[in-house]
């Protein structure tokens, strides 16, 4: 357990940040996997309705600081060309 003041206050903003990242990171898994399942289940239509919401997520985590720029760009391409090639 923290001693110090400072020690004790970076504890409680660990904590809130952990709480916070974990929140975006299940939010993001949760929607790719959505995504996901609409592609492999042949409904394009609805997974090119479902895009945008999902690279705004990436882009909301990347800003929270969460995941990488790149690591975000990556998923956007891979995401985006599977509904290309399904079409």
């Amino acid at each position: 357990m923290p001693i110090t003041k400072s020690a004790k206050k970076a504890l409680r903003q660990n904590v809130t940040r952990h709480a916070r990242n974990t929140k975006h990171r299940k939010t993001m898994k949760d929607t790719i996997k959505t995504y996901r399942k609409l592609v492999s289940q042949k409904k394009v239509e609805e997974a090119q309705k479902m895009l945008p919401r999902v690279f705004q997520l990436l882009d909301k985590t990347v800003k929270t600081g969460v995941i990488k720029k790149n690591a975000a760009n990556r998923l956007k391409s891979r995401l985006s060309k599977k509904v290309s090639v399904k079409k």
